[in-house]
């Protein structure tokens, strides 16, 4: 990035800054700030180990410095400014769950476009929230889009702020659907078999919530679908699972007719043959359902993130904070365009051109000079795909 770019970012930075009330999080002078500036060079230089009471007042700081990127600390400190972990003296964590475009499993980078992107990762995020609101029952939510290609999920319930990283992977674990096993999710209950004088065991899939739940949803759908089908199609899908041949398809189907409203309360073991089918479901489930969240991040107590209302300096978008209502209705490329860049133009020399989608409009955009709406400039400048043309 040439000097003129990064003068121009800085300054339009800045008026940005001059113009928004940032909000800092609770705690903000328990926690550890850092920033990165407009330096010179490929590399980018990260000032930390700061607290609240060295930056100063931060909209006041934000509008001096106008940083490129500007973060605090997941970790809450008994003196956040110490240049070193020990003598920060830990006191307490935020859980913290990152979610990047980039890592998702049905992202291909070089096809997929930056909206399609964005919109796998926000799907992600519903996912994710469901674990955390439905299976953990947290309550202390905040919810960002990052600036960048995904979203931040804060959790500040007051029963995990001092979790140590073990059982922070243990919530990790759960919600990636590491590790999980089917027996596990089966209760057993004895029961007394009329005209028997022995008792019997009822195994049953625990379906009133979790990962019990997500297998018995994917399970049931494709049970349905099942007996919707003629025979010879249901008998062909059967057998398409790996182990699975004639007699036993045969029997499993006869088995899922004969017991509907027993596989729907849950008992997918009237049958040996359903109870294998239902078992395989478990993959299925931790396939489509898992949130596929960045791991290192939710375990490190010390992770800095992204401060929301800022501008993240690889995209010249603002880091917003969303309530859960907002979440279907939001649209990154148009919500988290800054008014400062809307209503102007402004040249720019561009070396990597093709369609951008922001601000609700697909620009096709070629090489070479280009007068452009700021933001979608801004937009390129910040990517590296564009160098601020002379006046």
């Amino acid at each position: 990035m040439e000097e003129r770019t990064r003068a121009y970012l800085r300054g339009r930075f800045r008026d940005h800054y001059r113009r928004t009330a940032i909000t800092p999080p609770p705690a903000a002078n328990e926690r550890e700030w850092g920033f990165i500036p407009w330096t010179e060079g490929p590399d980018t230089t990260m000032v930390r180990h700061r607290s609240l009471l060295e930056l100063g007042d931060l909209s006041e700081f934000l509008v001096r410095k106008r940083p490129r990127h500007v973060y605090f600390s997941a970790g809450r400190f008994r003196d956040p400014g110490a240049s070193s972990m020990h003598e920060k003296d830990w006191q307490s964590a935020d859980l913290v769950f990152d979610l990047d475009a980039d890592h998702l499993p049905g992202v291909t980078l070089g096809e997929d476009s930056y909206a399609e992107m964005l919109a796998q990762c926000k799907d992600a995020l519903l996912r994710l929230l469901d674990f955390l609101e439905d299976d953990f029952a947290f309550e202390d939510l905040e919810i960002v889009f990052s600036g960048g290609r995904g979203y931040h999920v804060h959790v500040r319930d007051t029963n995990v702020l001092e979790l140590d990283r073990e059982h922070r992977r243990e919530i990790v674990d759960y919600v990636r659907g590491i590790g999980l096993e089917f027996d596990e999710l089966i209760e057993t209950e004895t029961v007394a078999g009329l005209g028997r004088k022995t008792p019997t065991e009822r195994r049953t899939l625990r379906v009133e919530g979790g990962w019990g739940a997500r297998i018995h949803d994917h399970f049931m759908a494709f049970i349905d679908d099942l007996l919707a089908a003629d025979e010879d199609d249901a008998l062909e899908r059967l057998q398409a699972f790996d182990g699975i041949g004639e007699g036993k398809a045969q029997a499993t189907l006869n088995a899922a007719r004969n017991n509907r409203e027993q596989l729907e309360a849950g008992n997918v073991t009237v049958h040996t043959a359903v109870a294998q089918l239902a078992e395989r479901f478990a993959s299925t489930a931790v396939e489509r359902d898992n949130a596929p969240i960045d791991e290192p991040v939710t375990t490190d107590t010390n992770r800095l993130i992204r401060l929301p209302g800022s501008l993240h300096g690889g995209s010249g978008l603002k880091t917003v904070r969303l309530e859960r209502d907002e979440i279907a209705d939001f649209d990154p490329l148009v919500d988290a365009v800054p008014e400062t860049f809307v209503g102007h133009e402004i040249t720019v020399d561009v070396s990597d051109g093709g369609e951008v989608e922001l601000g609700g409009d697909t620009f096709t955009v070629s090489e070479g000079d280009q007068s452009l709406p700021e933001y979608v400039a801004v937009f390129l400048m910040a990517r590296g795909r564009a160098e601020k043309e002379k006046e």
